[in-house]
């Protein structure tokens, strides 16, 4: 029998299907009433499950990371789709096939790989070359460069997912060097595919995707920086200020201290880094959130937790009458939460004869 993957149900669809645990909370519903909220998985997506009786029982019959087979019904709540279930039961590792658990990027992974070895190729710095060809020479550490997520919940949350958002900001450096003169193009190319690399011994990708111990106590910028440092030490004449301008742009990529960057950026590279790092995690990021709906008939996106927002989903680009088609379902619809717009207002009083901008919250849709 196939295997009934989570992308592919529907609601009111009868569920019976093995799926791997994302996660799990025990919780208490409001009449006191224990219950299980399970996130369960394979490689076409995740989706939330409900387990409301002997859930005390369940609980220690299963951990986050095992294997289930689920029979229940499928439901659409609050525009997501999610499972009650009827029966649980854990499945042996054995009985199943790992490659049916884990979602993979929707790019060919061999021709991934060729796109790299083409990127390197093209460098001419001598330098530069010799420290990407040293990195390429390493077999199992390649092996994981090419297999490992970007991430665990923000953006390129799947395997290659690293070599995907790594390929995609060499690309954006093409396009925006062009813009503006004197910028060292091929110093951001290698610290556009260096700049997460410690993410392969930060994050755990056996099963579910989650951290290592060492991801946890030091994190991929460290990790980064000590793999670079390494390779670079292990050269012959590699400039001393190029490894420090390469190892900054790893160190500030994430840009503010906030956001746990060891460094701010202070070159013209490492700003330019920090800003296509930021926007091809977050347009992944969405249109991977809004993606997570195909059941949905509205135009809004469920709220993004971490965006603190609702999407809209459509551009202008379909047709008159796909917009009308959606119009009578959702004209009735309850609107987002009310969000705040802040508003600036100038007042009659001064200070040093300059008006005083006064600052008002007011709630809007």
């Amino acid at each position: 029998m196939s295997k009934q993957f989570v992308g592919e149900i529907k609601d009111r669809d009868l569920v019976s299907a093995v799926f791997l645990v994302k996660d799990k909370v025990l919780a208490m519903a409001k009449n006191g009433k224990p219950y299980m909220n399970l996130r369960l998985m394979d490689k076409s997506g995740d989706i939330e499950a409900k387990v409301w009786d002997n859930t005390e029982v369940l609980d220690k019959q299963f951990d986050k990371d095992d294997f289930v087979k689920v029979r229940g019904k499928a439901s659409v709540y609050m525009n997501k789709m999610q499972v009650v279930i009827a029966e649980i039961t854990k499945v042996p590792e054995e009985q199943v096939l790992l490659a049916d658990f884990l979602p993979e990027s929707p790019r060919d992974a061999k021709e991934m790989r060729q796109e790299l070895s083409d990127v390197v190729a093209a460098l001419a710095d001598r330098h530069l070359k010799g420290l990407m060809d040293s990195f390429l020479a390493d077999e199992p550490l390649m092996a994981l460069y090419c297999q490992a997520p970007a991430a665990k919940g923000m953006h390129h949350v799947y395997l290659g997912g690293l070599l995907e958002h790594s390929l995609s900001l060499v690309k954006l450096v093409k396009k925006v060097v062009p813009l503006y003169a004197g910028i060292n193009e091929e110093l951001l190319v290698v610290g556009a595919l260096l700049h997460d690399v410690g993410k392969i011994y930060e994050m755990s990708f056996v099963r579910a995707i989650d951290y290592t111990d060492e991801g946890k106590l030091l994190g991929h910028i460290t990790i980064g920086v000590e793999l670079v440092g390494e390779k670079i030490h292990a050269l012959e004449a590699f400039p001393r200020e190029l490894s420090l301008l390469l190892k900054h742009m790893l160190l500030s990529h994430h840009g503010l201290y906030e956001y746990g960057s060891p460094k701010r950026p202070k070159t013209v590279e490492a700003t330019i880094l920090n800003y296509l790092d930021d926007l091809d995690s977050k347009i992944n990021g969405i249109q991977t959130h809004i993606a997570r709906e195909p059941a949905s008939t509205s135009r809004w996106s469920a709220h993004h937790r971490l965006y603190d927002r609702y999407f809209f989903k459509s551009n202008g680009m379909c047709s008159e009458q796909e917009v009308e088609s959606v119009r009578d379902e959702t004209c009735h619809e309850a609107l987002p939460e009310p969000v705040e717009r802040v508003v600036v207002r100038e007042e009659p009083r001064s200070f040093n004869n300059q008006p005083l901008r006064v600052l008002e919250n007011l709630k809007l849709f």
